[in-house]
């Protein structure tokens, strides 16, 4: 693998070139500020057009090319992704700070994606029907929608980028790449990985820097044909903005207020684990986290006295140390914002446990879970994404409550109930508003072959992953053939 020091020197990577740039962001290591990985180049609006536009010259190759070239090149991946799983996630712990263990699955999830739409790049099949008319025959086929632009956020560094280049390049499109910022190494290794499993000169565009730049040149350029963006609802707003004027297909996955019911039958024990999962593993950096949970009065305090007993045995530390359980939380900026949310928590009257800053031997961003009770639906912490180890407890009378303050917010993602009711299972299935229901399960964590994605504010266009991914990768085409 590439070394990542304070010396190395990482550049853009266009056309089949690696470009380089008059300004660099440095990458810190999140466990140990004192670590750096390298410095990584800041595109400007030139450097993006110029990967556009290399895009832009290979899409017809490619488009049009051998369905077994693409089934290679991602099948290789994935297995490439597999093998250097445990490298590749020591690099990721190291560069976001999630757990290693964590760290490891998402490479492994990343590997899963590749192969599943390596099959899929054999599988894109049509339908041919009889017209109307005599004499005359339907085709109904999915062709690639053209340029791509990516645009990936830091929580998933590898997995989310596998999830968008995997089906765009599947189904034939050519694709411009920006990774967030302050988590470019991932991307730095997965780009190369593709170039060594036989990615073609200017199918693959990598260019890094800040979204202000990189990101708006990318929404808003008349040459990109569709853009597919995960990150803030603020953000997200910019790009549809953007692409929608200039034409293009776009689909966003933004922000999630995610609640987790337990009801007074549940099984209390599993509804704690799951909620300790959904609200704090990956630190909390989850777009699916449980963090609000809506918890029926017969079985309130006992909920909250097992969570606050589990909360005490998560380690918190170096994501790279084995016993560690919650890593840092990602930035210096992040790290401010979860603990302006707890105080701002307090401040509106809300009872706060945890939430400690927390000494560690290195420098680094360490946070102890917040568990924060006493709280109303309508308090700040209840309906703004802190997007942190912090989870919100609401009281509630019964189920017809909990369902109605659930429902009660502009973000639609994912929605769990922990219940051993038939009735109420089904009934919050359906009467759910999020995109993703579980039952007796936390929110956070989906299977790569099923569709991903949320209803409201939480996400715009068709949804990710799975078949699913076909919707948005590619544009229908019917065509009418009179053989007569």
């Amino acid at each position: 693998m590439t070394e990542y020091s304070a010396q190395a020197r990482f550049d853009n990577y266009i056309g089949g070139s690696w470009v380089g740039s008059g300004e660099r962001s440095a990458n810190v290591n999140p466990s140990d500020t004192s670590d750096v990985l390298g410095h990584f180049a800041r595109a400007d609006a030139a450097t993006v057009e110029r990967a556009i536009a290399a895009a832009r010259a290979a899409l017809p190759e490619w488009s049009t090319g051998s369905i077994q070239q693409r089934f290679d090149i991602l099948d290789t991946t994935g297995s490439v992704l597999k093998e250097r799983s445990a490298e590749l996630g020591a690099l990721l712990a190291r560069e976001e700070g999630k757990q290693i263990t964590e760290a490891t699955a998402e490479v492994l999830r990343a590997a899963q994606i590749f192969k599943f739409f390596a099959g899929e790049a054999i599988r894109n099949t049509g339908e041919i029907v009889e017209s109307v008319r005599p004499g005359l025959t339907v085709e109904m086929t999915h062709e690639p929608v053209g340029v791509v632009g990516v645009i990936t956020p830091w929580n998933f560094p590898i997995a989310i980028p596998a999830w968008k280049i995997a089906p765009a390049l599947a189904y034939g499109n050519t694709v411009v790449f920006k990774p967030a910022e302050i988590v470019p190494a991932c991307a730095h290794e997965l780009v190369r990985i593709l170039i060594d499993a036989g990615v073609p000169d200017g199918v693959l565009n990598l260019v890094t820097g800040p979204g202000g730049v990189v990101g708006d040149a990318i929404s808003s350029s008349r040459d990109v044909d569709a853009v597919t963006f995960t990150g803030s609802v603020a953000v997200g707003e910019g790009v549809i903005a953007n692409a929608t004027a200039a034409g293009a297909k776009v689909q966003c996955e933004m922000g999630g207020k995610n609640p987790l019911i337990v009801l007074g039958d549940a099984d209390l024990q599993a509804a704690a684990d799951a909620a300790v999962n959904g609200a704090f593993f990956s630190t909390g950096q989850r777009c699916t986290a449980s963090s609000r949970l809506i918890v029926t009065a017969d079985v309130h305090d006992e909920f909250v006295a097992l969570m606050k007993e589990k909360m005490a045995r998560l380690v918190v530390g170096d994501a790279r140390d084995a016993d560690t359980v919650i890593g840092p939380v990602v930035s210096a900026s992040q790290f401010e914002q979860d603990r302006r949310y707890l105080g701002i928590a307090a401040s509106e009257g809300a009872t706060v446990h945890g939430g400690e800053v927390v000494e560690r031997p290195s420098e680094g961003y360490f946070l102890a879970p917040a568990l924060v009770t006493e709280t109303t639906e309508t308090m700040t912490i209840n309906t703004e994404e802190v997007f942190g180890p912090v989870a919100s407890v609401i009281k509630v009378k019964d189920y017809e409550e909990a369902l109605a303050v659930a429902n009660r917010t502009p973000f639609g993602l994912s929605a769990g109930i922990f219940t051993n009711s038939l009735k109420h299972a089904a009934h919050f299935k359906r009467h759910s508003d999020a995109g993703m229901v579980m039952v007796n399960a936390p929110t956070a964590g989906v299977d790569y072959h099923t569709s991903f994605g949320g209803r409201k504010g939480s996400s715009y266009g068709p949804r990710e992953q799975g078949r699913a991914a076909r919707e948005f990768y590619t544009n229908h085409k019917t065509a009418y053939v009179n053989a007569g």
